[in-house]
């Protein structure tokens, strides 16, 4: 009898990548499973942080012209703009989840437990897979809540919240007749849930120390001297970016390999 292979899942296209990128800013990101009074206080501190680079660029605008130029002033004030719009790209959307969030209802799910597992690609959440009427759900947890969790399969009700899907609690219905045990974490685990938050610090110090270094620096025709902060900016930028890009290529090779193959 000859013997039917599978099709291979076609990769998705572009529309299906930019709609998938949309629902996941959409459901707050990277802030996405954490508790909103935590993203309350990232968001601040981000309004903090992005106010002293306006400071900031003010000074510049207005000290830097007597000794260098204008356009020299310019170049150096340029790069202060980015983490402004980091912060606003990475925190923003969460941010606006958790105000909503915080004096929110909790959603009720219930369902039948898949799995479990206290570490997820999220610093400091777990993970929750439950199989309900509608399909299957994974929820990022608080990896203290995870400790009542089984490993056979029980009923489990889950309380989020409507916008974060930040668990509340977890409930466990049925006998735990199985304890869950979770293997170690790889190293290489625990940098990949760091590196997508190093990764645009580190972007926006290169190009502020790589831009400001050229731009400060004794060169005497102002525009030439200009153009070369904003070059130096973006090329000390870019390599920080492939650098840590060639990293994350890397780790999801490892993290891929010790997956078991089906």
């Amino acid at each position: 009898m000859r013997k039917i292979q599978p099709r291979a899942a076609p990769p998705p296209s572009a529309g299906q990548t930019r709609r998938q990128r949309e629902r996941f800013v959409q459901a707050g990101g990277m802030l996405q499973g954490y508790a909103p009074d935590f993203v309350i206080r990232i968001g601040y501190t981000s309004i903090g942080i992005a106010v002293a680079c306006v400071l900031i660029i003010a000074a510049i605008v207005v000290f830097v012209p007597g000794f260098y130029g204008l356009p020299d002033a310019i170049a150096a004030a340029i790069p202060w703009v980015l983490p402004i719009a980091l912060l606003a790209s990475f925190v923003a959307p969460g941010f606006r989840l958790a105000l909503r969030d915080r004096n929110a209802e909790g959603r009720l799910v219930q369902g039948q437990l898949m799995g479990a597992s206290t570490v997820s690609t999220s610093m400091g959440l777990g993970m929750l897979q439950v199989q309900t009427r509608g399909g299957e759900e994974l929820f990022l947890v608080p990896p203290a809540r995870l400790k009542q969790v089984p490993g056979n399969q029980v009923n489990v009700v889950v309380t989020v919240t409507p916008n974060l899907r930040h668990v509340r609690s977890v409930g466990v219905m049925g006998q735990r007749l199985v304890p869950r045990t979770d293997p170690p974490v790889p190293p290489v685990m625990k940098w990949l849930q760091r590196l997508p938050v190093f990764t645009p610090i580190a972007l926006a110090l290169a190009a502020i120390v790589g831009d400001d270094a050229v731009a400060l620096s004794p060169i005497p025709d102002p525009p030439i001297h200009a153009v070369l902060a904003i070059v130096a900016g973006i090329a000390l930028g870019g390599a920080v970016y492939g650098i840590s890009y060639l990293v994350q290529r890397r780790m999801m090779n490892e993290v891929q390999a010790m997956t078991p193959k089906a």
